[in-house]
Order: C-alpha cells, then structure tokens, then sequence
C-alpha cells in the first residue's frame, strides 16, 4: 500500500500545526479582547492584569498564553494518531511474546495504517512459518518412526533365520533351503522399501531433474497395459482401456510416468482382485488428460482416502504390511504427478475405487 502524500501523516502533522497555531492566534484575540475590557474594568480580573503587565509585561505573557494554547491544540488534534502508535506498540509487544494470532485493525489510510497492514502480513507470515517448521519436524519424526518399523521387520526376521542357519538349527537341507528362501524373500522386500524409501527422499526434496519429451500419453497406456497382463492373469483379472480417438500429446518424463502408472495399476491389482476387472479410462478435457484407474474391491472409507497418500500409509493396516506394498508408492506417484505441474486425486463411485491423474496437454 502507497501513502499519497494528502494521505500520509506528514501531510496531517502540517494541518494539525497549521490549524494549531491558527486555533491559537484566534484563541489569543478573544482572551485579548476580554483582557483589554477586564482590565479597564475596576474588578479582581482588572487588578490581576494590571499586576501581571507592571511586573512581567504584556508581551510575556502574551506569548506563555499562546505557547500553552498552542500545545493545547497541537495534543488535542494529535490525540488520536498518539493513541494509534500505543495501539501498534502494544500489539508489537504481544507478538514479541509469541501471540501471533494478534491483528491490528486498519483505522487509518497513512503510514501509520499501512504500518499496521505490513505488521498483520508478518505474524501472519510467521505463524505460517512456524506451523510449518512445526508440521515438517512432525511428517520427519513420523517418517523416521515408519522406516525404523519397516526396516526392523524384515531385517529382525532375516538375523532371526540366519541364527539358526549359523546354529545349524535345521533337519535337513530341504529345511535349510526354506530358511534361505525366506531370508532372500525378506532381503528383497527390504530392498524394495530401501529404494522406494530413496527415491521418495529425492523426489520431495528436488533432487530429481525432469527429461521431459512428448509423450502420447494413449499408448504409453496402452504399453503399459499389455505389460501387466501376466500379473493380472496370476490375479485371474484382466484390464479395459478405453481411450479417445484422437492422440493426445503431453510434454512429460517418460520413465516418471510409467512409475506413475506402474504404481496406480499395480495398486488396483493388489486391492481390485474381487471384482476381476482394472478399468483404464483416458480423456481430454479443456487443456488437461485425464487418466482413471479404476478397480472395483472393497472401497476404500473417506477417513483413509484423506490419507492414502501419505507416506507409509496402508489401507487395511493389520494385513498389508505382509501383503501390501512399501506404503510408499502412491506418495511417490504423487510426487511425480505435481513435479509435472498435475494433480492426483483418489475417490470412490459405487462399488468402485478410482485414482484419476490430470496432467497439462502440450500447446
């Protein structure tokens, strides 16, 4: 906010000393006209006067009588602004205390209002800032406490087996290439969460740089579909892909995206088994495509869909740590999605679960 200058309290401090020394001079004539008749006049007024100019002079008193008419004034006009810049003061002093919840209202169009203005933005500013800090240091403890749950699973079971491989805790050799199967099972999903864990860390914290080409975004879907076709069959499932006539060009990372989609499909397969079909819907609409990946299990309740998302989060918490993923593959989808200046969002229709990406169409 600009102060114009008839505005500014510069402008208000020449017009209230102006109007002061004016108030001030009018004020001095009245009092010299009443003074001139009291003191011809034979009464106590008249006598004081006559005292008053033999001892210290008219012109003396003349000017302390306009000097304190003067201030009079000057404090009575300036009342107000006085009373603005305690009120600033004051409001200083609380958020210097912490309370930044504090707002100053706008009373005026000069300095001292836009003052106020710039005071509000920055413990608003700071608040933010500081719920920020706060919400951040609360996603890095809950981040830490995850993987040190997720790592502490897999690697406690594969010291636990390779225990009784070292203790030669087993019958046979038919026994002993069971305990190594499960301990190489366990060190792969321990790699797993380990290079999802990396990847999700250098995609939130922008140590990603995009190789973005054109795209026809119908058949990378349509590749990607066809390649999933022998885990949908061990699923005993099988894909729809409905696409529109006409290409649609999208200015994108190749390799991300099919992480994007990868990571949606391989979802819909894990929890979509039941209802035997993933639906792959692709539109255009306005400057956007739009891709749903549909699939038709249990749905998912609103509380979780806030948080499916989120890192480390599972839907069914008590059966996915074993049967689920790392919990970390729709945080990286998301992640990649608004890399690229997209939204990701998940709903449910029906009886259906549906993960619908909105990324920009090239110009």
């Amino acid at each position: 906010m600009k102060t114009k200058f008839f505005s500014s309290i510069r402008w208000k401090m020449i017009l209230m000393f102006l109007l002061s020394i004016g108030l001030t001079i009018f004020t001095v004539f009245i009092l010299l006209m009443i003074a001139e008749h009291s003191y011809n006049a034979a009464s106590f007024i008249g006598g004081v006067l006559r005292l008053l100019s033999k001892t210290v002079g008219a012109v003396f008193i003349i000017i302390v009588t306009g000097i304190m008419l003067f201030i009079f004034y000057f404090f009575l006009f300036t009342r107000g602004s006085i009373k603005y810049i305690e009120e600033i003061s004051r409001a200083l002093g609380e958020i210097s205390e912490g309370n930044l919840h504090i707002t100053i209202p706008i009373r005026t169009r000069d300095e001292l209002g836009e003052l106020a203005e710039n005071i509000n933005e920055m413990a608003e500013k700071l608040d933010r800032s500081i719920q920020d800090e706060r919400n951040a240091e609360r996603t890095k403890n809950e981040l830490i406490t995850s993987v040190s749950h997720d790592l502490r699973t897999p690697l406690t079971s594969i010291i636990g087996y390779l225990e009784l491989i070292s203790d030669d805790k087993y019958d046979d050799e038919i026994r002993l290439r069971h305990y190594v199967d499960i301990v190489y099972q366990k060190s792969k999903r321990l790699k797993s969460l380990i290079d999802d864990l990396f990847e999700l860390t250098t995609l939130s914290y922008g140590g990603v740089k995009l190789k973005c080409q054109d795209i026809n975004i119908g058949q990378l879907l349509e590749q990607l579909a066809e390649e999933f076709v022998p885990i949908l069959n061990d699923a005993h499932m099988e894909y729809r892909l409905h696409l529109p006539d006409e290409k649609v060009i999208i200015y994108a990372d190749p390799d991300m995206l099919v992480r994007v989609f990868e990571n949606l499909i391989s979802n819909a397969v894990r929890y979509g088994r039941e209802g035997k079909y993933i639906d792959i819907h692709m539109k255009k609409r306005e400057n956007k495509a739009i891709t749903d990946i549909i699939n038709y299990g249990d749905p998912i309740s609103p509380s979780e869909l806030q948080h499916i998302f989120d890192r480390f989060y599972r839907v069914e918490q008590s059966r996915s740590r074993e049967t689920g993923g790392t919990g970390l593959g729709l945080a990286i989808a998301k992640n990649i999605v608004e890399l690229h200046g997209g939204s990701i969002r998940a709903y449910t229709k029906m009886n259906s679960t549906i993960f619908e990406v909105e990324l920009f169409i090239k110009s």
